[in-house]
């Protein structure tokens, strides 16, 4: 349908709540947006009530539905972009891992290359790097064997590969090389402290030369005491850094959840997955940067026992924030979407529910089960 009506819903934009609405949606845009019953001829989907979102934007997944980022082939990306709008969201970085430059060199090169099949899938807004430039005191579930120190040169170099799609960088700021990359690039991407035992101050530092944003807040970092805040210290009151937590209650315990909350708000705090391409699949053994990964009761971990990455959906990531940090879905929806957008410099187009924009939608129920997603227009029934 290139124009259509969805009626009858509770309509949620960037500033207020509408508690019934409805939005007009010509050739793939958000038209017109209006409050009460519409009274009009045009074809219309009747939501029947339900919560009407801006579709979800995921800045850090390696993978899901039995793909990764790393597989470095267009099937991968097209299936994962395909299976990603079944849980609402409808745009992602694709995420890379610590391994060879080669490996990581083919994985940029198959986004750039990329092509969909059709739009009825989400949309690769880019990569997120995260490795190979980290410490190796604290890798998580990355591979030790290809920590890499960054450089400006070694960075252009994968940003080439990535035909300039690389839009984070996640780095530790302490490491040799960290200091001078970030200061000299850091009006090119966004650089994302994590996997890293810098301390406050090291934090604090690196903001001046341009760190912006923190990687899955709790997780491979510093941890906090009242004489040395750590990581987590400068995150939570360092105005000018945004955080990324994975809010499946399993990475961070719900209290800690809330706390990132409260003190980021629900202007610098995004909801991410981390997901590795168990994701939508049944319990098993998978890998992870070519590292056996072992998935049981709904966690992801190495042979080690360490966490690696998550099987979270997005829309199961608002609901999380919504219980342990006890907010509204009217409070916490921009937490998947618009703070993702502002960041990326996208969104003029997406991010929020917004006359001009792209009808990037999500029919959600009361429980944030996913109904409907709608991409660029294009209806795709989850029900």
């Amino acid at each position: 349908m290139n124009h259509y009506i969805l009626k009858n819903a509770q309509v949620y934009t960037e500033t207020a709540k509408i508690e019934n609405g409805y939005i007009e949606v010509r050739d793939g845009y958000i038209y017109d947006i209006q409050e009460g019953e519409y009274k009009g001829d045009a074809q219309s989907v009747d939501l029947k009530g339900q919560h009407l979102l801006p579709g979800f934007i995921d800045i850090h997944i390696h993978g899901g539905y039995g793909q990764d980022a790393m597989d470095a082939t267009p099937e991968a990306l097209n299936i994962l972009s395909e299976k990603l709008l079944s849980e609402g969201t409808t745009s992602f970085l694709a995420t890379t891992m610590t391994q060879s430059a080669e490996a990581v060199s083919d994985a940029l090169e198959n986004v750039a290359n990329y092509k969909q099949l059709d739009e009825k899938r989400a949309e690769i807004l880019g990569v997120h790097l995260e490795g190979p430039f980290i410490s190796e005191y604290k890798v998580g579930a990355q591979n030790p064997a290809f920590v890499a120190r960054p450089s400006v040169q070694k960075f252009n170099d994968f940003q080439d590969k990535a035909n300039g799609n690389i839009k984070i960088v996640t780095i530790a700021p302490e490491v040799e090389g960290a200091a001078e990359t970030i200061k000299q690039l850091n009006n090119e991407v966004i650089f994302s402290a994590g996997h890293t035992v810098t301390d406050f101050n090291g934090i604090e530092e690196s903001v001046e030369n341009g760190l912006k944003h923190i990687t899955h807040l709790y997780n491979a970092q510093t941890t906090f005491t009242h004489r040395e805040p750590g990581v987590f210290g400068a995150a939570l009151t360092d105005e000018r850094l945004t955080t990324e937590v994975i809010v499946d209650g399993i990475h961070s315990h719900p209290a800690a959840v809330k706390l990132a909350y409260l003190a980021k708000g629900n202007e610098n705090f995004c909801i991410i997955t981390d997901a590795m391409r168990a994701k939508g699949m049944s319990e098993g053994k998978y890998d992870l940067g070519g590292q056996d990964v072992y998935v049981e009761n709904n966690e992801a971990r190495l042979k080690s026992g360490s966490l690696a990455g998550s099987i979270l959906l997005m829309n199961k990531g608002l609901k999380n924030l919504m219980d342990f940090a006890n907010v509204s879905l009217e409070e916490a929806w921009r937490t998947t979407s618009l703070n993702q957008a502002i960041r990326l410099h996208v969104d003029d187009r997406l991010g929020s529910i917004k006359v001009g924009k792209q009808a990037d939608l999500v029919v959600v129920d009361s429980e944030l089960n996913v109904l409907t997603t709608i991409k660029k227009g294009y209806i795709i029934d989850n029900e």
